[in-house]
């Protein structure tokens, strides 16, 4: 004849949830007590967040389970914590499928973003496993682990909300291509560096309102890339070419751009420039920060001036997308495995084209065809997406002699 359960039925796990101000020992002394028991370790957990420890968990349990409650019971008594054990919480079941890493960014983030954002991921039943900070300044940034839901659907129902919330928000599928993304394609201008290097050498050549019109509405998809360079490139005829050099001294790269390319130099991915301008300022650039490819538009110089041309296949929409792939096939790499970084319309293709493609700063025509946007000004937050974490990117400068300002104190 069959029993019911009873209350005393030994349970298949034992959830162990040990809370309080965090010390050395701490995970020494519970395991040290399990150890006496016997028992498989399934599940773990642990953070430490201002100094507070969260400790998760799930075990097998020995016949006896009592004896192992209070033991854990008396090691938290005398840490000072509080502990909860829960028989039969969990059997370890993989999580659901559909697994993205969904990554916010606010400067601040508030709590009411964070509960939007939440909000919309339970309302589509899909479920946040895990959060982590990766960054607290100049930006804030949490990566959620969420299973349950597409990657592509997360992502349409979050970049709404992003929108409303004002804050960034990308989603990437979890899978190990996130891991082993290579090369890194960037635009030049309004991207790697802050402004426009043709609207510079029209500030030299007196005809900087009239290009820079045209530029915003080539960015803004508009006008037709090679048209409008063309057009703006003739206003140049007959400059002098040394504009060019007085031109590279005043670039000021976008924030964070040299910590992004040293850091990721040392993780072993590659990097390129792709830029709709010129190759007597890209190449240089690349030079100077120890890029590996680089792709623009030549200027034709004759006797030291402009002539208000440039020379050969012209670098456009269409171009940078083929640029991406050439450089992914000579890094020995599929386009899958890219990042590519842009902010106009000529960006486009290059960002479908990449496995990730993400709108730096960009145009909105820009940002609702990109995989994801970033609309703060630190070039270094990509690295967030990427799972690297601003103390490991200190972390690493540290080792190498480089001193990082230190941070707020919030």
């Amino acid at each position: 004849m069959s029993q019911s359960p009873g209350a005393d039925e030994r349970p298949k796990t034992l959830l162990i949830t040990l809370t309080g101000k965090d010390r050395p020992g701490v995970t020494s002394a519970v395991f040290s007590t399990l150890a006496r028991f016997g028992v498989e370790v399934i599940d773990i957990e642990q953070i430490v967040l201002r100094r507070r420890l969260v400790l998760g968990l799930l075990v097998s349990t020995p016949h006896e389970w009592k004896p192992l409650r209070d033991a854990i019971e008396k090691v938290a008594d005398d840490l000072g914590m509080n502990v909860e054990v829960e028989r039969g919480a969990g059997d370890n079941k993989p999580r659901p499928v559909g697994r993205s890493h969904v990554t916010v960014l606010g400067t601040p983030l508030r709590s009411a973003a964070v509960a939007a954002i939440a909000g919309r991921i339970a309302d589509i039943g899909a479920n946040i496993d895990r959060i982590e900070r990766m960054a607290r300044y100049p930006v804030t940034a949490i990566n959620l682990h969420v299973s349950g839901a597409a990657p592509e659907k997360l992502r349409a129902i979050l970049a709404e909300e992003a929108s409303h919330q004002n804050v960034d928000v990308a989603v990437q599928s979890a899978d190990l291509l996130r891991r082993g993304m290579r090369l890194i394609v960037m635009d030049v201008d309004s991207t790697l560096i802050q402004g426009e290097v043709i609207e510079m050498l029209a500030a030299h050549a007196g005809c900087e309102p009239e290009v820079a019109r045209v530029t915003e509405a080539a960015m803004r998809g508009d006008l037709d890339f090679t048209e409008s360079l063309t057009a703006r490139v003739a206003l140049l005829e007959g400059l002098d070419a040394g504009a060019l050099d007085l031109v590279y001294d005043a670039l000021v790269l976008a924030p964070g751009a040299r910590t992004t390319i040293r850091t990721l130099k040392r993780l072993g991915y590659r990097f390129a420039i792709v830029s709709g301008g010129f190759s007597q300022i890209t190449d240089r650039l690349a030079a100077d920060l120890g890029i590996d490819y680089a792709a623009a538009n030549e200027l034709e110089i004759v006797d030291g001036k402009l002539t208000g041309k440039v020379i050969g296949e012209v670098v456009d929409r269409a171009g940078k997308a083929k640029a991406l792939r050439r450089f992914a096939a000579a890094s020995g790499i599929t386009e899958g495995a890219t990042i590519a970084i842009g902010d106009g319309a000529n960006d486009l293709d290059m960002l479908s084209a990449a496995g990730l493609g993400i709108a730096f700063n960009a145009k909105p025509l820009v940002q609702k065809a990109a995989h994801t946007s970033v609309n703060v000004p630190y070039l270094d937050t990509v690295m967030y997406l990427l799972g690297i974490s601003r103390e490991e990117i200190e972390a690493a400068d540290a080792a190498a002699g480089i001193v990082t300002p230190a941070p707020p104190l919030v």
